[in-house]
């Protein structure tokens, strides 16, 4: 796994705003905070979220992309990019694999993180459709599209020419291998988190299952008692 230190720029890809930020933020914020600049690439604007009826569903689009621009922030990133993709719809198409091989020319990451392609059968929730569909279109994207510059042609004729990712990091995977320690990072999740009030009708409820969560994360991959981690598996795509 890659030193912050040897990474200039990062990309992560999901399928939904928030997403990130429950899987990720406390890495994010890690990177940011050794100077790594870190980009965003969100699939779908989380259209089929939310808990409340009185929102109209037109408005819902804008609404969580305005959370996620909010909840990047509070992680120290400011370079967002919407697909526009209907959430719930997510399939990992060429049309999508062009999408991302777009952005990571364009971002030129040296660490691309995203969501598993593999269903996980104990952590049904981290396994959504729109997420497994977004993992294995990104690591299409990385391996071979982003890199072959006879993939998409069109891309290098537009000036974004092939460029080589050299790790995955993947969230939410069944048998992550690779721990972070988030422990200095837990309250800007927290913010991070709470930016998207759309989605959490009882913020307080959801504050006490994420640090128990990540606590107990930490505990499984053998960090000190208290400390907080997001765990990843990571690619070597070099």
């Amino acid at each position: 796994m890659l030193r912050p230190d040897e990474i200039e720029r990062a990309l992560v890809v999901t399928a939904h705003p928030d997403d990130v930020d429950f899987g990720a933020a406390g890495t994010v914020a890690n990177l940011t905070d050794a100077g790594v600049a870190v980009s965003y690439c969100l699939v779908t604007d989380g259209q089929a979220g939310g808990f409340d009826h009185a929102v109209p569903r037109a408005d819902m689009a804008s609404i969580r992309r305005k959370e996620q621009t909010i909840a990047a922030a509070e992680v120290g990133v400011n370079d967002l990019h919407f697909l526009g993709h209907m959430d719930g719809e997510v399939v990992a198409s060429l049309e999508l694999r062009h999408e991302i091989s777009r952005v990571i020319r364009t971002v030129r990451p040296q660490v691309v993180i995203t969501q598993s392609p593999e269903r996980n059968l104990d952590r049904v929730y981290s396994s959504h459709p729109d997420h497994t569909a977004t993992g294995e279109a990104t690591l299409c994207a990385v391996y071979p599209d982003a890199r072959n510059p006879f993939a998409f042609p069109e891309l290098l004729t537009s000036g974004l020419e092939p460029w080589s990712v050299s790790e995955v990091w993947v969230m939410g995977h069944h048998a992550p291998r690779e721990v972070v320690d988030i422990t200095h990072q837990v309250e800007r999740k927290l913010r991070a988190l709470h930016a998207h009030a759309s989605q959490h009708p009882d913020p307080t409820a959801m504050d006490e299952r994420v640090r128990a969560w990540f606590r107990m994360t930490a505990e499984q991959f053998g960090l000190p008692e208290g400390a907080s981690a997001e765990v990843f598996r990571v690619i070597d795509t070099r």
